[in-house]
């Protein structure tokens, strides 16, 4: 059978499996369009609250959950040999996904040009709403590509935790996680209150899961009414190009992977992981979709000492439909401005891009923000940059929503193969999807 029908055929059977979820996006889509149409203040302010209602209760939970999977993952490994073994595949396979998905992403843009002809539809008009925003974004990234890794040390750890700031948060724990490997039987006791930690956690990413239909339902609806369907004719082609490139990534690359680096079957993870690729869609937030990653994974094959190491790391880390997102806005946009294209600036394009997208906190709009750094050597003016961002902004959801998608399934392709490596997958459990364990 042909790789694209067993990728349907497992989607199909994830669909069937959740149902609820597929109709609230479904029905999502549809009250989206009418409200485009018929505008409603109160049902929209309504739908808008449901749907940030269901992201923060997601939200409230990342934080416990990924200090304590790191710790627990990192501490239940114990030989050093085995950890270093493990992050250097992770590394590895990271690195290869995202340069082949710049790389796609580039050559789609270079050859359908999507930019050509297309700044008369960037409207100047709207560049004051994102004007602050992308100011601010320019102003802390500007041409101080080392000023960015410094941050990614955390003089005040606590400081971190606070904010919220994800990376800094992950380097410090795994350090901590590491010296607790170190220390002996003495760590036991912090080990054992972060197994807690854990398991509580877990229990109440099942409890948010029952309200997984309605929050993305509304999420869905409200991304909808904001741009309506007349958006997509003036862009098809910038969205047309995106699409394809993540389809090629999602159902080709993927597949690819697997079969040279594992013997795990795509259509079978694909249909593993169904439940946090639609709330991936729905949320538009790798970070706020870890836990469910999570709960897929281990609840469907793959061993908590793999999950708990490579996913928290991969929803802060790795971005690869971020990367290939970057590269094509950023070629747009020089198409669409003119700005002379050579070789060396296609590939300075692409390094950034690999760069700026391991700096995105996972969350809505975290892409798009880091885009300022690759354009700002470009030569650009900035009421070039202000009316562009102000265009990107516009269908920032629905491709947000896209490259979600592809993030957490990378992440989880990523993890499988390690665990096919590393002896510490179930295949009894991963290839019978009749016996899994529903999440909610």
């Amino acid at each position: 059978m042909k790789v694209h029908m067993q990728i349907l055929i497992a989607l199909g059977l994830g669909i069937k499996r959740n149902w609820h979820i597929f109709f609230g996006i479904i029905a999502g889509i549809l009250v989206g369009i009418f409200l485009y149409s018929h505008p409603n203040v109160l049902v929209s302010n309504l739908l808008t609250f449901i749907g940030q209602v269901f992201i923060r209760l997601i939200q409230m939970v990342v934080i416990p959950l990924v200090v304590s999977a790191i710790i627990i993952g990192i501490t239940s490994i114990g030989d050093n040999k085995q950890l270093g073994k493990f992050g250097t595949k992770m590394i590895l396979y990271y690195g290869i996904l995202t340069t082949i998905a710049v790389t796609i992403g580039g050559a789609l843009a270079l050859f359908i040009k999507p930019g050509m002809g297309a700044v008369q539809y960037i409207s100047t008009n709207i560049a004051t709403e994102v004007q602050s925003s992308v100011a601010t974004a320019m102003q802390q990234q500007q041409g101080n590509i080392l000023n960015m890794f410094l941050d990614f040390i955390p003089n005040n750890p606590i400081e971190a935790f606070a904010h919220g700031n994800m990376v800094p948060i992950i380097l410090f724990v795994v350090l901590f996680a590491l010296a607790l490997s170190k220390v002996g039987d003495v760590n036991r006791p912090i080990v054992s209150f972060f197994e807690s930690v854990f398991a509580a956690t877990m229990k109440i990413t099942d409890w948010i899961m029952l309200f997984a239909a309605p929050g993305i339902f509304a999420l869905t609806a409200s991304a909808i009414a904001s741009f309506g369907i007349d958006i997509f004719a003036p862009i098809a082609k910038y969205l047309g190009v995106l699409v394809l490139g993540f389809s090629i990534q999602m159902f080709m690359i993927y597949p690819i992977f697997l079969k040279c680096f594992s013997k795990v079957s795509f259509p079978i993870l694909f249909s593993a992981i169904a439940e946090a690729v639609m709330v991936a869609f729905g949320t538009a937030s790798s970070a706020a979709t870890l836990p469910l990653t999570i709960a897929c994974c281990e609840k469907r094959g793959i061993s908590h000492k793999i999950s708990s190491f490579v996913l928290p790391l991969g929803a802060t880390l790795n971005f690869d439909g971020t990367a290939l997102l970057q590269t094509v806005a950023v070629l747009f946009l020089a198409q669409a401005y003119q700005v002379p294209l050579d070789i060396f600036l296609v590939v300075q394009i692409a390094l950034l891009a690999i760069i700026a997208s391991s700096t995105c906190a996972g969350i809505p709009g975290g892409g798009l923000i880091t885009i300022a750094l690759i354009l700002n050597g470009m030569g650009l003016s900035p009421e070039q940059l202000v009316a562009g961002f102000a265009f990107l902004f516009t269908i920032e959801r629905i491709t947000d929503m896209l490259r979600t998608m592809l993030n957490v399934t990378s992440d989880a392709v990523v993890a499988a193969a390690i665990a096919d490596n590393e002896n510490e997958i179930n295949y009894d459990l991963l290839n019978n999807p009749q016996a899994y364990e529903e999440i909610a």
